[in-house]
């Protein structure tokens, strides 16, 4: 069919992989939005809940360790439930973009602009 256009065949392939490409990453940037992973800290004294976006969605704080005098304490736990969970959020991400570059035959290190 394309013969005779010469590379203008190549070119719509590319374009169809493109706009496949553009779907999968829609798809997998819905996919992350609407995936929580966990954070926590003090053995699970706090908890933080984040997209695998890393958007904070949620933070729980055992009672046991509401008193005023370890303020600092709790203030602590809390940065750091917040920094584990969105490591994992990280984390979660980047399995995910590695799983569509590699299904689109991609190298595993390759980085898209996402």
């Amino acid at each position: 069919m394309f013969k005779n256009l010469g590379g203008l065949g190549d070119m719509a392939k590319m374009m169809k992989a493109a706009q496949d490409m553009q779907a999968k990453m829609a798809e997998l940037q819905e996919t992350l939005a609407n995936t929580v992973v966990m954070g926590e800290a003090g053995a699970g004294l706090v908890k933080a809940r984040c997209t695998a976006k890393g958007e904070l969605t949620g933070l729980e704080i055992d009672p046991a360790i509401l008193v005023p005098s370890e303020k600092e304490v709790v203030e602590d736990l809390i940065v750091a439930a917040i920094k584990d969970a969105q490591a994992k959020a990280a984390a979660r991400g980047q399995q995910e973009m590695a799983r569509l570059t590699e299904g689109l035959g991609l190298p595993p290190d390759f980085k898209l602009p996402f």
